[in-house]
């Protein structure tokens, strides 16, 4: 079986913008920075939420949707923030403050509700399992994610370090003087960054399909048939 081409249950994003400003990257960071604390506190969040969901998983087989919705809506801002700093620049457009989808934002993350999960599988996969994955993407990011208490306690790696932080810096510096984005870097830092989201939901207990061990590069979804501004995204469930 060709296992490219099977979709993973976590959907990303990411639409280039066909201009971007040569010198607005320079001070992304200063503008990003009401996110920055935004998120420090949804990551600390998320790190109780998915110790609940651990408990609940390894008892009923399942996790709760109302945790689940949350902990997406946290990758999915952290997805629009990076998307918009240091993990891609691949817009000027300011992320929305919000945990919900904004479909016309050109970047997008969902992840496909499980109907029921392993509860022995909850035990080892963060720690055990994921390793593997770890020491890859620890390379991606220069290491900031090694494990799952960095999924838990901060999300730095978004924001440019490792591989992906020296890619897109070649990137800015090329769009500073050139004004293009190489199109090749582009579809590599979004490669890479899939693969982290990817291990992110994996070891934050949100599915047991494994991440497979590839670079599924550029903007949409390798399944997907359309653009992702016009490709529907499999929501996650929402708490009535």
């Amino acid at each position: 079986m060709d296992t490219k081409s099977l979709p993973y249950p976590l959907h990303i994003t990411g639409e280039l913008a066909p201009t971007l400003s040569r010198g607005l990257w320079l001070v992304k960071w200063l503008l990003a920075i009401p996110h920055y604390v935004v998120l420090m506190f949804l990551w600390l969040a998320f790190a109780v939420v998915s110790v609940i969901a651990f408990f609940a998983i390894l008892f009923t087989g399942r996790y709760p949707v109302g945790l689940f919705t949350f902990n997406v809506g946290v990758l999915r801002w952290s997805w629009r923030v990076g998307f918009y700093s240091y993990s891609a620049l691949g817009t000027d457009r300011y992320p929305p403050f919000t945990l919900k989808d904004v479909p016309d934002y050109p970047a997008r993350l969902e992840v496909d509700y499980p109907t029921s999960l392993s509860r022995g599988l909850v035990l080892v996969k963060w720690w055990l399992l994921a390793l593997p994955h770890y020491l890859i993407i620890g390379v991606f990011t220069g290491a900031a994610f090694g494990g799952y208490n960095q999924v838990n306690h901060g999300n730095a790696w978004l924001y440019g370090s490792g591989l992906i932080g020296l890619i897109v810096l070649i990137a800015g510096i090329v769009l500073l003087f050139a004004d293009h984005y190489p199109r090749g870097l582009y579809d590599l830092v979004l490669g890479m960054n899939r693969w982290v989201f990817r291990v992110a939901v994996y070891a934050g207990l949100m599915t047991d399909a494994y991440p497979p061990f590839r670079l599924d590069m550029g903007g949409p979804e390798p399944s997907a048939v359309s653009a992702p501004d016009k490709a529907p995204l499999t929501p996650a469930p929402v708490v009535s």
